[in-house]
């Protein structure tokens, strides 16, 4: 009589990894990814919305800017499928070409703030002392100003009116970002602190690694993943502030196109054209809560408590 000699499952294995093999991090996450349905919903939403930003002419071929002043405050139909607003533009036109300022506004700011929070919480967690004190206390500095109070106060004193096209998104981003890091910086700073007191830290700096090194090779792979859950739920916040200040028209600013742009101009037919305020209100929501959505799924697969 003989024994099977099929390999058997060690304990924590499965049928495809039959001895358990140890699994980073990052593969685990994207397994988990893969396996999330809030995940392929919330990333097939992210890529349409992507794609309108930066060809919107495969949605459309109307002139956004092509005002018939004739057909003002028409109601959706075959010919304009969101109607037209009170100067007679094609409402569906804008709101596919609005994509790209509120999703540029959204990725800018995101990147920038993510950048500068992770250097400056890096650095506060990694030499410690008096460096961590001082960064600290301006972290908590500029955390304490409210994020809208300010970048509300930056572009009034300087206003976007009659600057190019990316001067005036520059102005958005930077006024949202001066505000934005500091949640960030802090979030990094306890995900490094965790980090550091690990094994494998304190074996490379017993060989002898340089701090660069360190931080690059050990320490960023295994602190950023919260970074990028929060980066990735705050680039919806950050297209929603950009909408709020150019609802309050001081953010972006015709002839800019923008989501935010287009609900500021609807308020003045609110009650004959709530057309004009339902279709961009509706894909600026849409577009939040894919980001929202992205978030949470990449947050659950970072998570070792869910799994």
């Amino acid at each position: 009589m003989t024994e099977s000699l099929a390999p058997t499952a060690a304990p924590g294995g499965d049928a495809a990894n039959p001895v358990g093999e140890a699994r980073s991090l990052g593969a685990d996450a994207r397994r988990a990814l893969v396996r999330n349905p809030m995940f392929w919903i919330s990333a097939v939403m992210i890529a349409v919305f992507v794609v309108m930003a930066f060809w919107p002419s495969l949605f459309t071929n109307t002139d956004p800017g092509h005002a018939v002043l004739q057909e003002a405050r028409q109601r959706p139909n075959a010919d304009a499928w969101f109607g037209r607003d009170i100067q007679g533009y094609d409402i569906y036109s804008r709101v596919i070409y609005g994509a790209r300022a509120s999703i540029l506004v959204g990725v800018f700011t995101t990147i920038f703030t993510t950048t500068l929070g992770a250097i400056i919480g890096v650095i506060a967690a990694f030499y410690g002392r008096w460096v961590d004190a001082l960064l600290s206390r301006l972290t908590d500095m500029v955390f304490a100003i409210p994020l809208l109070l300010g970048a509300i106060l930056f572009m009034s004193a300087f206003p976007a009116k009659g600057d190019p096209y990316f001067l005036v998104i520059l102005k958005v981003v930077t006024a949202i970002s001066l505000l934005g890091w500091p949640s960030l910086a802090r979030l990094m700073r306890s995900s490094v602190l965790q980090v550091l007191p690990n094994d494998y830290v304190q074996a490379a700096r017993a060989l002898g690694a340089s701090p660069l090194r360190i931080i690059r090779s050990h320490i960023l792979p295994n602190a950023m993943g919260p970074i990028i859950v929060v980066a990735t739920i705050n680039l919806g916040a950050y297209i929603a502030v950009e909408a709020t200040l150019s609802f309050l028209g001081i953010g972006l600013v015709p002839p800019v196109i923008s989501w935010g742009v287009m609900i500021n101009d609807a308020l003045v037919g609110l009650r004959t054209t709530p057309h004009m305020l339902i279709f961009p209100s509706l894909f600026l929501s849409l577009t939040v809560l894919a980001f929202i959505m992205l978030g949470d799924a990449v947050r659950d697969a970072f998570d070792p408590k869910t799994r």
